[in-house]
């Protein structure tokens, strides 16, 4: 199955009351075991990289090409978003769009609203021109990953409708999570998403999903929340398997089993946030995902 974008798996799992997990690639490794749960599972996916990582990962004319290659040599039949996270810039996000990406995220939540507005309607004239859905995002998610540090400001709703009229597809409303580690347990404002579901009627996307205990997320979900960001976690349990992994007594010096254990340990996870998202198998849903 050709890339897709997110709009309607995500206006699907809305509807369905679940959500689409989106899940960030860090290396080939990660692409691999994404692409593989999915496909044994029959579950949609989002597979993304950070703007702030692009280069290190080869950039993103040669991101889109592999995830592209993988997805026909691992005979993926699953829906696939290709998605840009935390677009840093206008001009980024045009170059994913150029390379192929199908889904693209433009962050101007450190900017005021009116020119974060702005800049957003941009990108939303552009990338449906190529057939590529926008997220956008309102208030400030907080915290620390790849390299992305910000202080929480919560969305208003006031903000957040300004900027539905542009046209997005998908709204990242910061209502209390945080990228990278939790410090106590994370308290999301369930009051002020409920109310900015109603007000714009757009599909909305937790960020910093990592950490955030299950009744949070089932509330979410139930309060509006259509696509959910893992990446922390996912790193969390692949560290902690590569280590173990590497601690073990073994003959040879072959990498193969600690690579193994890390693609292992992501696998894991992954099944069980489609599980927890509500998502599971339903890629073969009467949906028309092209």
């Amino acid at each position: 199955m050709a890339l897709i974008p997110a709009t309607k798996l995500i206006q699907a799992a809305l509807a369905d009351h679940a959500a689409i997990g989106h899940f960030n690639i860090n290396g080939a490794d990660w692409l691999e075991t994404y692409l593989k749960v999915a496909q044994k599972t029959g579950t949609p996916i989002i597979v993304a990289t950070s703007d702030r990582i692009i280069d290190f990962l080869g950039g993103f004319d040669f991101i889109a090409g592999y995830v592209r290659f993988m997805v026909q040599a691992l005979h993926i039949t699953a829906p696939v978003v290709l998605h840009l996270d935390h677009g840093l810039s206008v001009e980024h996000v045009y170059q994913a769009i150029d390379a192929g990406y199908t889904s693209v995220m433009f962050d101007g939540s450190k900017l005021p609203i009116e020119e974060n507005v702005a800049l957003t309607d941009e990108v939303v004239r552009y990338a449906h021109q190529h057939h590529v859905s926008v997220e956008a995002e309102v208030g400030s998610v907080g915290g620390n990953e790849n390299g992305l540090i910000n202080g929480i400001r919560y969305a208003s709703v006031t903000d957040a409708v300004k900027m539905a009229a542009t046209g997005i597809d998908a709204l990242a409303a910061a209502l209390g999570s945080v990228h990278g580690d939790y410090v106590g347990r994370p308290n999301l404002n369930f009051e002020r998403m409920a109310a900015i579901a109603a007000a714009t009627k757009l599909p909305l996307v937790l960020h910093g999903a990592s950490g955030i205990p299950d009744d949070q997320i089932q509330q979410a979900i139930q309060t509006g929340t259509a696509k959910i960001n893992i990446n922390t976690e996912v790193n969390t349990v692949w560290t902690a398997a590569i280590t173990k992994a590497v601690q073990a007594k073994r003959s040879g010096h072959d990498p193969q089993p600690i690579l193994l254990a890390g693609k292992k340990a992501i696998a894991q996870l992954v099944e069980t946030k489609m599980k927890a998202f509500h998502i599971l198998g339903k890629s073969k849903r009467s949906v028309t995902f092209e």
